[in-house]
């Protein structure tokens, strides 16, 4: 998506953006705007049972719609804003990403290399013909080349006749996009940007020096596990497992033979990742059915069950980690948020698991003065996350060229410049498309695309 202006830092102040986290096992809503220091401060939060998604992909449009539609409506009511545009969250396995290393020439190599130029070079990416079924949802350039020199993080000034640049791309499942699309319209909502729940929630749980010397971000929801993983201030790597919470509480609830609101409250109030760290003698009380007994069960059974799941999730993270190659580079170490990053233990499992040095993200980093407290639980992390992929660029290098003079932010990708957010929201009925985007980007996106094949054919 394209935007055309470049808001300055006062004005950022004024606007007001929405987070909406569709999740496995529950809808998040959160409103938020930027103080006059710059921090973001929540003036409302809202959320619904999510009964809709499984494993981070809407299975049932009706249900989520109506969940969405109740959390949408209680933080409108806390906000006292009429909410009518929001930033969206995707997770799921069918998630992919990959490296790609694509260039273009320049018409004078002795000119400076300019934001335009960087913007040329990202929206070609998004050309890129992906295998059917899926389309490109991020584009987010890694290293540079200019003339055959390698591994530069920042071109801008340059001189040179040849531009290239290895790109980090994900990609999405065409129809799981269209049918968060669809949610979000019958919603009588329309989406200002899709983005992916482990880069939303790096925005809000990890900091400069964390990305800077190398950190992983595990983000265990209730149906997936998110990785996104940096280095150099850049992300290099991200992936989804398709296992969270959920499955804990599922594996509480065959093992312990209770239901599944018994298995699930044993595992926030009880549940421990370490069995060694349980009281074998410690016995815990689930109240029976109808005129039958109560069932007791072990403390060192209950975090036995969870150790054993929780393994299983940690082996998938820690595989993900070495293929992506900078197991060895993580200075930061691992950074775990979400709702099953409560439990308790599971800072000293990962530790031993991986030999990496972790802690558990709040959505702090960047929060001010907020309405309610809540919000700084990590189970909130995601919802904050969007909200600050609002007013902040996923790609850091972006905000320094939001500096740079007018003339050169014109035509710039979503991934690269800061996002321009409505000082009011969109009437509910306005700037509606199909699947919930705006026609008007979607225009002036095609003719940005028109315009570089034209400028291409003159240069040769």
């Amino acid at each position: 998506m394209y935007k055309e202006n470049n808001p300055s830092q006062s004005n950022q102040n004024d606007k007001i953006v929405v987070g909406l986290d569709i999740g496995t096992t529950k809808i998040c809503a959160i409103v938020g705007r930027k103080n006059e220091y710059g921090k973001l401060e929540i003036l409302g939060i809202g959320k619904a049972v999510s009964e809709g998604v499984i494993r981070g992909m809407v299975t049932n449009i009706n249900l989520t719609v109506t969940a969405i539609e109740k959390a949408i409506k209680e933080a409108s009511d806390q906000s006292g804003i009429d909410i009518g545009i929001v930033n969206v969250g995707i997770a799921g396995q069918h998630i992919k990403s990959s490296v790609h290393h694509h260039g273009i020439n320049r018409p004078n190599g002795d000119e400076e290399i300019s934001v335009d130029d960087i913007n040329r070079l990202t929206a070609d990416m998004y050309r890129t013909v992906m295998p059917f079924g899926n389309e490109i949802i991020h584009v987010m350039p890694q290293v540079y080349t200019v003339d055959y020199e390698e591994n530069i993080k920042d071109p801008v000034g340059m001189t040179g006749v040849r531009l290239e640049a290895d790109f980090h791309v994900i990609t999405a499942n065409t129809n799981a996009i269209k049918n968060i699309n669809r949610c979000v319209q019958k919603g009588e909502l329309s989406i200002d940007n899709l983005i992916l729940e482990p880069i939303a929630s790096s925005m809000s749980v990890l900091s400069e020096e964390e990305k800077e010397a190398g950190v992983c971000l595990v983000d265990i929801g209730g149906g997936t596990t998110d990785i996104a993983i940096f280095y150099d201030n850049i992300i290099r790597h991200t992936a989804v497992i398709p296992f969270g919470g959920d499955i804990i509480t599922s594996d509480i609830k065959t093992g312990c033979n209770i239901m599944h609101k018994q298995a699930d409250e044993l595992k926030i109030k009880f549940g421990s990742a370490l069995a060694s760290e349980a009281r074998a003698n410690d016995i815990i009380t689930v109240k029976g059915l109808r005129d039958r007994p109560a069932k007791e069960i072990s403390a060192k059974n209950l975090a036995s069950i969870i150790q054993c799941r929780m393994e299983e999730i940690l082996e998938l993270v820690h595989t993900e980690i070495i293929c992506s190659g900078y197991e060895d580079r993580l200075a930061g170490g691992i950074v775990i948020t979400g709702g099953g990053s409560q439990l308790q233990n599971l800072k000293q499992l990962f530790e031993l698991m991986t030999g990496q040095h972790t802690r558990i993200g709040y959505p702090n980093e960047h929060l001010g003065k907020s309405k309610t407290e809540l919000v700084k639980s990590p189970m909130y992390a995601t919802a904050v996350g969007l909200v600050l992929a609002g007013f902040w660029s996923i790609d850091e290098r972006a905000n320094k060229y939001s500096e740079a003079p007018e003339k050169s932010m014109t035509s710039m990708p979503s991934e690269g410049k800061p996002k321009q957010v409505q000082e009011k929201q969109y009437n509910k009925d306005e700037n509606k498309s199909l699947f919930g985007f705006n026609l008007k980007k979607a225009s002036d996106r095609l003719k940005g695309l028109l315009l570089d094949d034209i400028d291409d054919k003159q240069d040769y």
